[in-house]
């Protein structure tokens, strides 16, 4: 009790002499206009500092993802790189010292994604018992990752009569996932075991394993030849370094109307992702820097053209696997249990 007496007394002298107890974050609110929290790239949007106690501010700045934000006729422009959650920091120089307050939005594409279609230019044989989670191209010659328990594989395929070449088992409690090629090197990911494989692209052996960090699971991989992306099932596509397998940094996916989570297996093309829609007959097509979902292709058609097996299930063998083959500069997409392998031009509808 007179601990408590004594706590109380001080404060109320405290205050009585000018001073105040108020967390100096407390003091301001970033206000934007409308009060939204979500805009589109390169919007210009109207930014004030709400000063609750009418301090006197001397200076303030913006900024995003650490880069600061010109202003304009209390207006700033949302010409960021990369779209998605974002937090707008404010650093406010009142007084004689400052404060770093923030505000959560959303910034999501300015444009909505174009729709594709395609056409058929080849079929080929495919595995039955290939349930595809990556596919890539080098050379001439198809590599495949496949998953489910006990038939989980990394394989290597002549693609034009469906041969397995090569082929390296994973153990059987483990669900292999997507997989790319880089330097010499096949890097192939597991679903929610956190792990990843590296292997001598010659002979199959195996180099090395990696663990994951942030990233939840993994789905798909790629590379541009100088990082890998990786997938994980939330709207984060993560940049790896191929070298130490450290994720460093990610975009998300996102259209013009909302953030997009079911990007599955991935190909890099010409500074695009294609990846493959969780559980659905499309593919959206990426923009590598941004996360922006500039189109997305159509493939509902193709099921009707594959022979279903006697334990096909709708829910689970569905399209996944899209390659690119630099030299006929076509894809070649199937799907988990398919039975053929399609290769394909991608149109602008």
């Amino acid at each position: 009790m007179i601990k408590f007496f004594a706590l109380s007394s001080f404060l109320m002298l405290f205050l009585a002499c000018g001073g105040t107890a108020t967390d100096p974050s407390l003091l301001f609110d970033i206000s934007l206009d409308g009060n939204k929290t979500q805009f589109k790239q390169n919007e210009s949007v109207g930014i004030n500092i709400k000063n609750k106690e009418d301090k006197t501010i001397n200076k303030v700045s913006y900024s995003i993802d650490g880069n600061e934000l010109a202003i304009d006729n209390n207006s700033i422009s949302l010409d960021i790189k990369t779209l998605g959650n974002k937090t707008i920091k404010a650093v406010i120089n009142y007084d004689d010292t400052s404060v770093e307050i923030s505000k959560k939005i959303k910034v999501l594409s300015a444009n909505a994604p174009e729709i594709y279609t395609y056409e058929i230019i080849n079929e080929y044989p495919h595995s039955t018992t290939a349930y595809t989670q990556g596919l890539e191209f080098h050379q001439d010659t198809l590599y495949e990752s496949t998953g489910k328990k006990g038939r989980s594989s990394l394989r290597k395929v002549d693609y034009k009569t469906g041969k397995v070449l090569k082929q390296i088992d994973l153990d059987d409690n483990i669900f292999g996932e997507g997989m790319t090629i880089l330097n010499g090197k096949i890097y192939q990911l597991s679903w929610q075991s956190k792990i990843g494989y590296i292997y001598d692209l010659k002979d199959f052996k195996k180099i090395d394993n990696f663990q994951y960090g942030e990233s939840k699971l993994g789905w798909g991989l790629a590379n541009d030849g100088e990082k890998l992306y990786k997938s994980d099932g939330t709207e984060k596509i993560w940049f790896l370094n191929p070298e130490t397998l450290v994720e460093e940094g990610h975009i998300q996916t996102v259209t013009n109307s909302s953030i997009f989570n079911k990007a599955n297996e991935l190909e890099y093309v010409d500074g695009k992702l294609y990846a493959n829609v969780y559980l659905k007959a499309g593919v959206m097509i990426i923009d590598a820097q941004s996360g922006a979902i500039e189109g997305v292709v159509n493939f509902g058609g193709l099921v009707k053209k594959i022979t279903k097996t006697k334990n096909w299930n709708d829910n689970d063998n569905v399209l996944n696997g899209i390659a690119y083959h630099p030299t006929k500069k076509t894809f070649f997409v199937t799907g988990k249990d398919w039975d053929k392998l399609f290769e394909v031009r991608i149109l602008k509808k």
